[in-house]
Protein backbone atom coordinates (compact mmCIF):
# COMPACT_ATOMS: atom_id res chain seq x y z
CA UNK A 1 0.00 0.00 0.00
CA UNK A 2 1.68 3.31 -1.05
CA UNK A 3 0.93 6.19 1.85
CA UNK A 4 -0.06 9.12 1.06
CA UNK A 5 2.53 11.68 1.48
CA UNK A 6 -0.20 14.87 2.06
CA UNK A 7 -2.02 12.66 4.44
CA UNK A 8 1.37 11.59 6.38
CA UNK A 9 2.56 15.06 6.00
CA UNK A 10 -0.44 16.56 8.48
CA UNK A 11 -0.40 13.39 10.63
CA UNK A 12 3.13 14.47 11.23
CA UNK A 13 2.91 17.65 11.25
CA UNK A 14 -0.11 17.05 13.65
CA UNK A 15 2.20 14.85 16.21
CA UNK A 16 5.16 17.46 15.83
CA UNK A 17 2.73 20.09 17.90
CA UNK A 18 1.28 17.85 20.05
CA UNK A 19 5.19 17.27 20.79
CA UNK A 20 6.12 20.38 21.42
CA UNK A 21 3.16 21.47 23.43
CA UNK A 22 3.77 18.26 25.76
CA UNK A 23 7.72 19.32 25.78
CA UNK A 24 6.94 23.12 26.68
CA UNK A 25 5.01 21.74 29.00
CA UNK A 26 7.68 19.48 30.61
CA UNK A 27 10.78 21.76 30.23
CA UNK A 28 12.20 19.55 27.42
CA UNK A 29 14.32 21.42 24.53
CA UNK A 30 14.89 20.40 20.95
CA UNK A 31 17.95 19.98 19.85
CA UNK A 32 19.86 23.03 18.41
CA UNK A 33 19.41 22.43 14.39
CA UNK A 34 17.28 19.80 14.52
CA UNK A 35 14.35 19.76 12.69
CA UNK A 36 12.56 17.02 14.73
CA UNK A 37 13.98 17.86 17.83
CA UNK A 38 16.08 15.78 20.77
CA UNK A 39 14.43 13.71 23.68
CA UNK A 40 10.23 14.62 23.10
CA UNK A 41 7.74 13.15 25.88
CA UNK A 42 5.57 11.52 23.31
CA UNK A 43 7.81 9.42 21.94
CA UNK A 44 8.55 8.01 25.04
CA UNK A 45 4.53 7.89 25.45
CA UNK A 46 4.41 6.14 21.83
CA UNK A 47 7.56 3.77 22.64
CA UNK A 48 5.76 2.77 26.24
CA UNK A 49 2.14 2.04 24.48
CA UNK A 50 3.71 0.18 21.71
CA UNK A 51 1.09 1.73 19.22
CA UNK A 52 2.79 4.41 17.59
CA UNK A 53 5.76 3.37 16.62
CA UNK A 54 5.09 1.36 13.49
CA UNK A 55 2.58 3.90 12.45
CA UNK A 56 5.46 6.58 13.07
CA UNK A 57 7.70 4.55 10.74
CA UNK A 58 5.41 3.91 8.25
CA UNK A 59 5.01 8.24 7.98
CA UNK A 60 8.35 8.84 8.51
CA UNK A 61 9.06 6.45 4.88
CA UNK A 62 6.18 8.31 3.23
CA UNK A 63 7.34 11.88 3.85
CA UNK A 64 10.98 10.18 2.92
CA UNK A 65 9.46 8.71 -0.39
CA UNK A 66 7.63 12.15 -0.94
CA UNK A 67 11.44 14.06 -0.56
CA UNK A 68 10.30 15.33 3.04
CA UNK A 69 13.21 16.10 4.83
CA UNK A 70 11.17 15.83 8.60
CA UNK A 71 10.45 13.06 7.21
CA UNK A 72 13.70 11.47 6.58
CA UNK A 73 15.25 12.57 9.89
CA UNK A 74 12.48 10.89 11.77
CA UNK A 75 13.33 7.59 9.71
CA UNK A 76 17.06 7.95 9.76
CA UNK A 77 17.50 8.93 13.90
CA UNK A 78 15.13 5.92 14.68
CA UNK A 79 16.85 3.02 12.55
CA UNK A 80 20.24 4.12 13.21
CA UNK A 81 20.24 6.96 15.71
CA UNK A 82 21.22 4.74 18.39
CA UNK A 83 24.64 3.88 16.71
CA UNK A 84 25.44 7.49 16.60
CA UNK A 85 24.85 7.82 20.19
CA UNK A 86 22.83 11.02 19.11
CA UNK A 87 18.99 9.21 19.25
CA UNK A 88 17.02 9.76 22.28
CA UNK A 89 13.85 8.80 21.47
CA UNK A 90 13.75 5.61 23.28
CA UNK A 91 13.32 5.21 27.08
CA UNK A 92 16.25 3.29 28.13
CA UNK A 93 18.89 6.32 26.28
CA UNK A 94 16.55 9.34 27.83
CA UNK A 95 17.21 7.41 31.62
CA UNK A 96 20.79 6.35 31.10
CA UNK A 97 21.81 10.41 29.73
CA UNK A 98 24.31 11.59 31.40
CA UNK A 99 23.53 14.60 33.99
CA UNK A 100 25.28 17.73 33.19
CA UNK A 101 26.42 19.77 36.42
CA UNK A 102 27.92 23.24 36.31
CA UNK A 103 31.00 23.86 38.63
CA UNK A 104 32.12 27.23 39.49
CA UNK A 105 35.71 28.05 39.94
CA UNK A 106 38.82 25.94 39.37
CA UNK A 107 40.54 26.17 42.48
CA UNK A 108 41.14 22.66 44.45
CA UNK A 109 37.59 22.33 45.26
CA UNK A 110 36.51 23.28 41.47
CA UNK A 111 39.43 20.06 40.62
CA UNK A 112 38.08 17.48 42.86
CA UNK A 113 34.46 18.32 41.83
CA UNK A 114 35.09 17.48 38.49
CA UNK A 115 37.27 14.31 39.59
CA UNK A 116 33.77 13.42 41.52
CA UNK A 117 31.27 13.93 38.48
CA UNK A 118 33.50 11.75 36.25
CA UNK A 119 33.41 9.40 39.19
CA UNK A 120 29.62 9.04 39.21
CA UNK A 121 29.30 9.60 35.86
CA UNK A 122 28.22 12.78 35.27
CA UNK A 123 29.19 15.36 32.72
CA UNK A 124 30.60 18.35 34.48
CA UNK A 125 31.39 21.72 33.09
CA UNK A 126 33.78 23.91 34.52
CA UNK A 127 33.28 27.72 34.53
CA UNK A 128 36.76 29.55 35.83
CA UNK A 129 37.01 33.28 35.35
CA UNK A 130 41.10 33.04 34.60
CA UNK A 131 43.10 31.54 31.78
CA UNK A 132 44.29 29.16 34.87
CA UNK A 133 43.57 26.54 37.36
CA UNK A 134 44.72 26.53 40.90
CA UNK A 135 42.09 29.88 42.26
CA UNK A 136 43.96 31.43 45.12
CA UNK A 137 47.29 29.22 45.36
CA UNK A 138 47.96 30.54 42.00
CA UNK A 139 50.65 33.59 42.51
CA UNK A 140 50.30 36.33 39.77
CA UNK A 141 52.38 39.28 39.98
CA UNK A 142 49.83 41.85 38.84
CA UNK A 143 46.50 40.23 40.34
CA UNK A 144 43.07 41.84 38.43
CA UNK A 145 41.27 44.02 40.26
CA UNK A 146 38.89 42.38 42.62
CA UNK A 147 40.74 38.77 42.96
CA UNK A 148 42.45 38.19 45.39
CA UNK A 149 45.66 36.94 45.30
CA UNK A 150 48.57 34.98 47.46
CA UNK A 151 52.21 36.79 47.80
CA UNK A 152 54.92 35.25 46.36
CA UNK A 153 56.99 33.95 49.37
CA UNK A 154 53.11 31.82 51.10
CA UNK A 155 53.59 28.33 52.44
CA UNK A 156 50.84 26.47 53.09
CA UNK A 157 50.23 25.84 56.78
CA UNK A 158 48.96 22.48 56.47
CA UNK A 159 51.34 19.38 55.79
CA UNK A 160 51.20 17.32 52.45
CA UNK A 161 50.01 14.31 53.92
CA UNK A 162 46.71 16.15 55.78
CA UNK A 163 45.84 17.98 52.92
CA UNK A 164 46.29 15.82 49.34
CA UNK A 165 43.44 14.49 47.69
CA UNK A 166 42.55 11.18 48.94
CA UNK A 167 43.26 9.05 45.95
CA UNK A 168 46.55 10.89 44.85
CA UNK A 169 49.34 10.95 47.42
CA UNK A 170 52.17 13.99 47.12
CA UNK A 171 55.04 13.10 46.06
CA UNK A 172 57.79 11.83 48.49
CA UNK A 173 59.85 14.37 47.55
CA UNK A 174 57.86 16.90 48.08
CA UNK A 175 58.73 18.71 51.54
CA UNK A 176 55.78 18.67 54.18
CA UNK A 177 54.95 22.19 53.87
CA UNK A 178 54.76 23.00 50.79
CA UNK A 179 55.29 26.61 49.17
CA UNK A 180 52.74 27.97 46.46
CA UNK A 181 54.53 27.18 43.33
CA UNK A 182 54.47 23.06 44.60
CA UNK A 183 50.78 23.61 45.68
CA UNK A 184 50.39 24.62 41.97
CA UNK A 185 52.89 21.58 40.41
CA UNK A 186 50.54 19.05 42.54
CA UNK A 187 47.22 20.80 41.56
CA UNK A 188 49.09 20.34 37.84
CA UNK A 189 49.57 17.00 38.22
CA UNK A 190 46.15 15.80 39.84
CA UNK A 191 44.71 17.44 36.80
CA UNK A 192 47.04 15.59 34.19
CA UNK A 193 46.64 12.13 35.64
CA UNK A 194 43.06 12.47 35.92
CA UNK A 195 42.37 14.53 32.37
CA UNK A 196 40.27 17.32 34.17
CA UNK A 197 41.16 20.08 32.15
CA UNK A 198 39.48 18.83 29.21
CA UNK A 199 36.48 19.95 31.40
CA UNK A 200 37.28 23.18 32.67
CA UNK A 201 35.98 26.71 30.13
CA UNK A 202 38.72 29.15 30.98
CA UNK A 203 38.05 33.27 31.01
CA UNK A 204 33.88 32.57 31.75
CA UNK A 205 32.86 35.26 33.93
CA UNK A 206 29.25 34.75 35.93
CA UNK A 207 27.32 37.33 37.03
CA UNK A 208 23.06 37.62 37.28
CA UNK A 209 41.42 43.31 67.27
CA UNK A 210 42.64 41.38 70.05
CA UNK A 211 45.23 38.73 70.89
CA UNK A 212 46.17 35.29 69.66
CA UNK A 213 47.26 31.67 70.33
CA UNK A 214 50.17 31.42 68.23
CA UNK A 215 50.93 27.37 67.13
CA UNK A 216 54.08 26.77 64.98
CA UNK A 217 54.46 24.13 61.92
CA UNK A 218 57.02 21.90 64.21
CA UNK A 219 55.17 19.52 66.57
CA UNK A 220 56.59 16.26 69.07
CA UNK A 221 59.52 14.86 67.43
CA UNK A 222 59.50 17.14 64.40
CA UNK A 223 56.58 15.96 62.86
CA UNK A 224 53.98 18.16 61.27
CA UNK A 225 51.87 20.03 64.10
CA UNK A 226 48.53 18.86 61.90
CA UNK A 227 50.13 15.26 62.42
CA UNK A 228 50.07 15.45 65.26
CA UNK A 229 46.78 17.25 66.45
CA UNK A 230 44.54 15.96 63.95
CA UNK A 231 44.27 11.91 65.15
CA UNK A 232 40.48 10.35 66.13
CA UNK A 233 42.41 9.67 69.48
CA UNK A 234 42.90 13.31 70.00
CA UNK A 235 39.10 13.90 68.55
CA UNK A 236 37.56 11.31 70.69
CA UNK A 237 39.40 13.07 73.83
CA UNK A 238 38.02 16.39 72.66
CA UNK A 239 34.63 14.76 72.77
CA UNK A 240 34.69 13.28 75.96
CA UNK A 241 36.42 15.56 78.06
CA UNK A 242 35.40 18.65 79.30
CA UNK A 243 36.28 21.89 77.06
CA UNK A 244 38.19 23.39 80.17
CA UNK A 245 40.51 20.31 80.48
CA UNK A 246 40.94 20.25 76.84
CA UNK A 247 41.61 24.55 76.85
CA UNK A 248 44.20 24.18 79.68
CA UNK A 249 46.31 21.12 78.52
CA UNK A 250 46.62 22.84 74.87
CA UNK A 251 47.45 25.99 76.36
CA UNK A 252 50.10 24.88 78.61
CA UNK A 253 51.67 22.96 75.40
CA UNK A 254 51.62 26.56 73.52
CA UNK A 255 53.25 28.36 76.56
CA UNK A 256 55.75 25.96 77.37
CA UNK A 257 57.28 27.10 74.03
CA UNK A 258 56.96 30.84 74.55
CA UNK A 259 54.88 32.57 77.15
CA UNK A 260 52.18 34.45 75.44
CA UNK A 261 51.73 36.87 78.20
CA UNK A 262 55.30 38.22 78.62
CA UNK A 263 55.69 38.51 74.44
CA UNK A 264 52.21 40.41 75.04
CA UNK A 265 49.86 37.91 73.16
CA UNK A 266 47.91 36.64 75.60
CA UNK A 267 44.00 36.40 74.21
CA UNK A 268 41.50 37.10 76.99
CA UNK A 269 39.82 34.24 75.20
CA UNK A 270 40.61 30.49 75.57
CA UNK A 271 42.35 28.81 72.87
CA UNK A 272 38.98 26.57 71.60
CA UNK A 273 37.03 29.95 71.25
CA UNK A 274 38.76 31.20 68.00
CA UNK A 275 40.98 29.77 65.10
CA UNK A 276 44.36 29.70 66.16
CA UNK A 277 46.90 32.20 64.13
CA UNK A 278 49.66 29.55 62.78
CA UNK A 279 53.32 31.64 62.26
CA UNK A 280 56.70 30.29 63.20
CA UNK A 281 58.39 33.62 63.18
CA UNK A 282 56.34 35.40 65.29
CA UNK A 283 58.29 34.72 69.01
CA UNK A 284 61.61 35.11 67.24
CA UNK A 285 60.91 38.42 65.64
CA UNK A 286 59.38 39.60 68.77
CA UNK A 287 62.23 38.59 70.65
CA UNK A 288 65.07 40.16 68.40
CA UNK A 289 62.81 43.29 68.71
CA UNK A 290 62.06 43.10 65.26
CA UNK A 291 58.30 43.17 66.24
CA UNK A 292 56.52 45.25 68.36
CA UNK A 293 52.79 44.37 70.08
CA UNK A 294 51.05 47.15 70.47
CA UNK A 295 47.27 47.09 71.90
CA UNK A 296 44.29 48.17 69.72
CA UNK A 297 44.63 52.01 67.67
CA UNK A 298 42.09 54.61 68.65
CA UNK A 299 43.29 56.82 66.51
CA UNK A 300 45.33 57.89 62.88
CA UNK A 301 47.05 61.39 61.98
CA UNK A 302 48.26 61.40 58.78
CA UNK A 303 51.32 60.03 59.51
CA UNK A 304 50.80 58.41 62.85
CA UNK A 305 48.78 55.98 64.98
CA UNK A 306 47.89 56.53 68.98
CA UNK A 307 47.18 53.22 70.85
CA UNK A 308 44.77 52.79 73.75
CA UNK A 309 47.27 53.25 76.31
CA UNK A 310 48.40 56.55 74.82
CA UNK A 311 51.53 55.55 73.01
CA UNK A 312 51.92 56.75 69.68
CA UNK A 313 53.86 55.52 66.76
CA UNK A 314 55.56 58.31 64.37
CA UNK A 315 56.23 58.35 60.18
CA UNK A 316 53.96 55.67 59.12
CA UNK A 317 54.12 54.08 55.93
CA UNK A 318 51.16 51.53 55.60
CA UNK A 319 48.24 50.29 57.54
CA UNK A 320 47.58 46.97 56.88
CA UNK A 321 44.13 45.82 57.87
CA UNK A 322 44.34 41.77 58.27
CA UNK A 323 40.15 41.28 58.54
CA UNK A 324 39.94 38.37 56.56
CA UNK A 325 37.23 37.15 54.52
CA UNK A 326 33.73 37.98 53.72
CA UNK A 327 31.92 36.06 50.89
CA UNK A 328 28.62 36.53 48.42
CA UNK A 329 27.57 34.86 45.81
CA UNK A 330 26.42 37.94 43.62
CA UNK A 331 24.86 35.17 40.75
CA UNK A 332 22.90 33.74 42.97
CA UNK A 333 20.99 36.21 44.72
CA UNK A 334 18.01 34.41 44.68
CA UNK A 335 19.08 31.32 45.90
CA UNK A 336 21.39 31.75 48.75
CA UNK A 337 21.30 34.50 51.04
CA UNK A 338 24.05 36.25 53.03
CA UNK A 339 23.65 38.19 56.29
CA UNK A 340 26.67 39.33 58.52
CA UNK A 341 28.70 36.42 56.70
CA UNK A 342 26.47 34.00 57.58
CA UNK A 343 24.72 31.57 55.15
CA UNK A 344 22.15 28.76 56.25
CA UNK A 345 23.33 25.47 54.36
CA UNK A 346 22.59 21.90 55.32
CA UNK A 347 25.89 20.41 56.49
CA UNK A 348 27.20 23.90 54.65
CA UNK A 349 27.14 22.51 51.44
CA UNK A 350 23.08 22.21 50.44
CA UNK A 351 20.55 25.19 50.31
CA UNK A 352 17.59 23.60 52.38
CA UNK A 353 14.93 25.49 50.73
CA UNK A 354 15.10 23.97 47.09
CA UNK A 355 12.69 22.01 45.53
CA UNK A 356 15.39 19.40 44.36
CA UNK A 357 19.01 19.10 45.41
CA UNK A 358 20.92 20.81 42.21
CA UNK A 359 22.95 23.35 43.72
CA UNK A 360 25.81 22.32 46.25
CA UNK A 361 28.55 24.72 48.00
CA UNK A 362 31.99 23.22 48.28
CA UNK A 363 35.13 24.24 50.30
CA UNK A 364 32.86 27.05 52.31
CA UNK A 365 33.70 26.06 55.21
CA UNK A 366 36.89 27.25 58.09
CA UNK A 367 38.59 23.69 59.22
CA UNK A 368 40.72 23.28 61.64
CA UNK A 369 43.03 21.39 59.90
CA UNK A 370 43.54 21.07 55.67
CA UNK A 371 40.83 22.50 53.45
CA UNK A 372 41.28 20.19 50.29
CA UNK A 373 40.35 16.36 51.59
CA UNK A 374 37.35 18.60 52.75
CA UNK A 375 36.10 19.63 49.44
CA UNK A 376 36.68 16.43 48.16
CA UNK A 377 34.67 14.87 50.64
CA UNK A 378 31.74 17.44 50.11
CA UNK A 379 32.29 16.68 46.24
CA UNK A 380 31.48 12.88 46.79
CA UNK A 381 28.78 13.74 48.53
CA UNK A 382 27.30 16.11 46.42
CA UNK A 383 27.24 13.97 43.02
CA UNK A 384 26.03 11.19 44.45
CA UNK A 385 23.32 13.76 46.16
CA UNK A 386 22.80 14.91 42.18
CA UNK A 387 22.54 11.18 40.95
CA UNK A 388 19.80 9.98 43.15
CA UNK A 389 21.97 7.13 45.23
CA UNK A 390 21.78 9.37 48.43
CA UNK A 391 18.59 11.36 49.56
CA UNK A 392 18.54 14.73 51.88
CA UNK A 393 16.25 14.81 54.74
CA UNK A 394 13.32 16.63 55.33
CA UNK A 395 13.70 20.95 55.17
CA UNK A 396 12.89 21.40 58.74
CA UNK A 397 15.39 18.22 59.59
CA UNK A 398 17.58 20.33 57.62
CA UNK A 399 16.80 23.56 59.43
CA UNK A 400 17.17 21.94 62.65
CA UNK A 401 20.84 20.91 62.06
CA UNK A 402 21.95 24.46 60.57
CA UNK A 403 20.47 25.91 63.48
CA UNK A 404 22.29 23.85 66.03
CA UNK A 405 25.56 24.54 64.16
CA UNK A 406 24.72 27.95 64.19
CA UNK A 407 24.16 27.95 68.12
CA UNK A 408 26.96 25.65 68.98
CA UNK A 409 29.32 27.96 66.77
CA UNK A 410 27.77 30.89 68.92
CA UNK A 411 28.39 29.33 72.15
CA UNK A 412 32.09 28.18 71.55
CA UNK A 413 33.62 31.30 69.85
CA UNK A 414 34.21 35.15 69.98
CA UNK A 415 31.66 36.72 68.47
CA UNK A 416 33.67 37.58 64.81
CA UNK A 417 32.55 37.66 60.72
CA UNK A 418 34.97 34.78 60.87
CA UNK A 419 33.46 31.99 62.86
CA UNK A 420 30.33 31.41 60.71
CA UNK A 421 31.82 28.57 58.72
CA UNK A 422 33.75 27.08 61.35
CA UNK A 423 34.53 22.80 61.41
CA UNK A 424 36.63 20.70 63.24
CA UNK A 425 38.62 18.16 61.21
CA UNK A 426 38.01 15.01 61.86
CA UNK A 427 34.71 15.47 63.36
CA UNK A 428 33.31 16.89 60.08
CA UNK A 429 34.96 14.57 58.09
CA UNK A 430 33.30 11.69 59.72
CA UNK A 431 30.12 13.65 59.67
CA UNK A 432 30.17 13.95 55.87
CA UNK A 433 31.51 10.11 54.91
CA UNK A 434 28.53 8.97 56.95
CA UNK A 435 26.50 10.24 54.49
CA UNK A 436 28.44 9.15 51.86
CA UNK A 437 29.37 5.44 53.13
CA UNK A 438 32.88 5.93 53.43
CA UNK A 439 33.81 6.55 57.17
CA UNK A 440 35.85 3.63 57.94
CA UNK A 441 35.21 1.15 60.59
CA UNK A 442 37.91 0.81 63.09
CA UNK A 443 36.06 -1.73 65.39
CA UNK A 444 36.14 -4.00 62.49
CA UNK A 445 39.55 -2.54 61.32
CA UNK A 446 40.55 -3.92 64.83
CA UNK A 447 39.32 -7.05 64.22
CA UNK A 448 40.59 -7.81 60.80
CA UNK A 449 43.89 -5.53 60.24
CA UNK A 450 44.91 -4.79 63.99
CA UNK A 451 48.04 -3.33 62.24
CA UNK A 452 46.66 -0.77 60.30
CA UNK A 453 43.39 -0.10 62.65
CA UNK A 454 46.41 1.14 64.89
CA UNK A 455 47.33 3.46 62.22
CA UNK A 456 43.52 4.94 61.75
CA UNK A 457 42.88 5.52 65.27
CA UNK A 458 46.36 6.70 66.42
CA UNK A 459 47.52 8.25 63.69
CA UNK A 460 46.68 11.37 61.40
CA UNK A 461 43.37 11.60 59.74
CA UNK A 462 44.82 11.75 56.61
CA UNK A 463 42.34 11.81 53.57
CA UNK A 464 43.37 7.91 52.57
CA UNK A 465 41.33 6.62 55.37
CA UNK A 466 38.40 7.35 53.50
CA UNK A 467 39.05 5.42 50.75
CA UNK A 468 39.33 2.23 52.33
CA UNK A 469 35.78 1.10 52.01
CA UNK A 470 32.37 2.47 50.02
CA UNK A 471 32.05 4.27 47.29
CA UNK A 472 34.89 5.30 45.53
CA UNK A 473 37.04 2.51 47.32
CA UNK A 474 40.72 2.58 46.06
CA UNK A 475 42.78 -0.21 46.16
CA UNK A 476 45.91 1.59 47.30
CA UNK A 477 44.27 3.43 50.43
CA UNK A 478 45.74 0.65 52.84
CA UNK A 479 49.69 1.40 51.41
CA UNK A 480 48.89 4.63 51.18
CA UNK A 481 48.46 5.20 55.16
CA UNK A 482 50.78 2.30 56.81
CA UNK A 483 53.66 4.58 54.62
CA UNK A 484 52.57 8.34 55.09
CA UNK A 485 55.23 8.56 57.85
CA UNK A 486 58.00 7.32 55.06
CA UNK A 487 56.60 10.10 52.85
CA UNK A 488 56.58 12.80 56.09
CA UNK A 489 60.44 11.93 57.04
CA UNK A 490 62.15 10.99 53.27
CA UNK A 491 61.92 15.05 52.07
CA UNK A 492 63.76 15.93 55.19
CA UNK A 493 66.38 12.56 55.20
CA UNK A 494 68.74 14.78 52.54
CA UNK A 495 71.57 13.31 55.20
CA UNK A 496 72.20 9.88 55.42
CA UNK A 497 73.02 9.51 59.39
CA UNK A 498 73.22 5.96 61.58
CA UNK A 499 69.98 5.40 63.44
CA UNK A 500 71.44 5.01 66.50
CA UNK A 501 68.16 5.73 68.75
CA UNK A 502 66.47 2.78 71.09
CA UNK A 503 62.98 3.19 71.28
CA UNK A 504 61.04 2.41 73.66
CA UNK A 505 58.13 -0.21 74.25
CA UNK A 506 56.17 1.80 76.42
CA UNK A 507 54.13 4.25 73.74
CA UNK A 508 53.38 1.02 72.01
CA UNK A 509 52.05 -0.89 75.65
CA UNK A 510 50.17 3.03 76.17
CA UNK A 511 48.57 1.99 72.63
CA UNK A 512 47.57 -1.12 74.00
CA UNK A 513 45.97 -0.02 76.79
CA UNK A 514 44.07 2.68 75.12
CA UNK A 515 42.74 -0.14 72.70
CA UNK A 516 41.21 -2.09 75.68
CA UNK A 517 39.71 0.93 77.32
CA UNK A 518 38.22 2.26 73.98
CA UNK A 519 36.56 -1.41 73.60
CA UNK A 520 35.35 -1.25 77.12
CA UNK A 521 33.85 1.98 76.97
CA UNK A 522 32.08 0.67 74.04
CA UNK A 523 30.90 -2.79 75.17
CA UNK A 524 29.69 -0.26 78.18
CA UNK A 525 27.63 2.59 76.95
CA UNK A 526 26.79 1.23 73.22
Amino acid sequence: MKLNPSFTGIALRSLLAIDLWASKRLGVCAREGSAWGSARPLMKVIEVSGHGIPWLLGTAYGLCRSDSSPGREVLLNLLFGPSQDSCLFFPRQLTMAKKRVAIIGGGSSGLCAIKSCLDEGMEPVCFERTNDIGGLWRYEENPEEGRASIYKSVIINTSKEMMCFSDFPIPDDFPNYMHNSKIMEYFRMYAKHFDLLNYVRFKVFLSTRRGAWILNRVGDEGYPMDIVLSTRLNAVLNKFLATSMVNKWAEKRLNARFSHSHYGLQPTHRILNQHPTVNDDLPNRIISGKVLVKPNVSEFTETAAIFEDGTKEDNIDAVVFATGYSFSFPFLESCVEVVNNQISLYKFVFPPHLEKPTLAFIGLVQPLGAIMPISELQCRWATRVFKGLNSLPSMSDMMADITQKKEEMAKRYVKSPRHTIQVDFVQYMDEIASLTGVKPNVLSLFLTDPKLAMEVFFGPCTPYQYRLSGPGKWDGARRAIVTQKERIIRPMKTRSIGDSTSYSSVPFLLKIVCVVALFAVILAYF
